[in-house]
């Protein structure tokens, strides 16, 4: 069973939301948030498997709350939900830890799958919008050109690896163009993420830019 805290200033916007989940097998509601303050203790409190965090709430907007959440070691995995798909808000909350993002008028299926996939400590960024994401954010940034001393603990492979990530590439790309075999690829990134602390491909995505393994088109 997969718990879920809505976290959403608009009553109404709260209530779809429960009504989708309390109505899908597999999935249920434990509380719901007006603002960004408020989730953060209850997350606490229910420690839910994923946390549908609206981006602007009175008092301590959601990427606050996604920030503190994270940084207190909570297991609850935040999904960002935005009205615009490059809203600057998103990045903000990529960076606080969120484990990806979804418009609000997403379709029904999309959002349980993005739930699903949260839930399992996946990303919900399809990799091509994770590159267009990282390429809009990215463009003025000034990458630490490999100062982190992560980076040294990665094995060559491991590297390539975190570098295709960077890419958005998708497993199955990355076995393609290393001659490996998915579930071999399914293990190194594994251990990438876990040697980098990295919470999900998004973050990967995010430490392989600020170190300058991938670098934004211009």
């Amino acid at each position: 069973m997969t718990t879920v805290l809505i976290a959403d200033d608009q009553p109404l916007q709260r209530m779809g939301f429960k009504m989708l989940l309390e109505g899908t097998p597999g999935i249920t509601v434990v509380g719901e948030a007006a603002t960004g303050a408020e989730a953060v203790r209850m997350v606490e409190q229910a420690r839910p498997d994923v946390v549908l965090m609206d981006v602007r709430m009175p008092g301590m907007d959601g990427i606050e709350a996604t920030r503190r959440i994270t940084a207190a070691g909570s297991r609850s995995h935040v999904l960002i939900l935005t009205t615009f798909d490059l809203d600057e808000y998103v990045y903000a909350g990529l960076r606080a830890g969120a484990s990806g993002f979804l418009l609000k008028d997403a379709r029904p299926e999309e959002l349980l799958a993005g739930i699903r996939a949260v839930a399992s400590g996946d990303s919900v960024v399809a990799p091509s919008l994770t590159r267009k994401l990282m390429d809009a954010y990215l463009q003025d940034a000034a990458p630490t050109a490999g100062t982190d001393p992560r980076l040294a603990t990665l094995s060559e492979r491991e590297r390539e690896v975190l570098e295709a990530i960077g890419q958005g590439a998708t497993n199955t790309e990355i076995a393609e163009r290393l001659s490996l075999t998915e579930s071999t690829v399914k293990k190194h990134v594994g251990r990438v993420l876990a040697k980098i602390g990295a919470r999900d491909r998004i973050q990967a995505v995010i430490f392989a830019y600020d170190n300058g393994l991938v670098q934004p088109r211009t």
